[in-house]
């Protein structure tokens, strides 16, 4: 049986997840596309057509499964930095 790969908004997001998501599917670092999309979106010269794609995107693709709004951050997890309680 084989297993199909499918395209799902990163839990990593840092706006809605697109990038990071297609990142995710490809095996890539996530900084990298993230510049790329960005330094695209600003420099082709559609800005208005750029970010209207990036939002069309965000509401297409799916949540992956295991998303928790809120990210991917346990609740009850200490904050970085922060000492736990023994």
């Amino acid at each position: 049986m084989t297993m199909t790969k499918k395209l799902y908004k990163s839990n990593d997001r840092i706006i809605g997840g697109v990038f990071g998501g297609i990142a995710e599917y490809f095996g890539w670092d996530k900084t990298v596309v993230r510049l790329i999309g960005t330094l695209i979106i600003l420099f082709v010269g559609q800005l208005f057509l750029g970010v209207l794609a990036y939002f069309i995107a965000m509401e297409i693709m799916p949540n992956r499964p295991d998303y928790q709004k809120g990210g991917n951050h346990r609740s009850d997890a200490p904050i970085e930095g922060e000492f736990e309680e023994k």
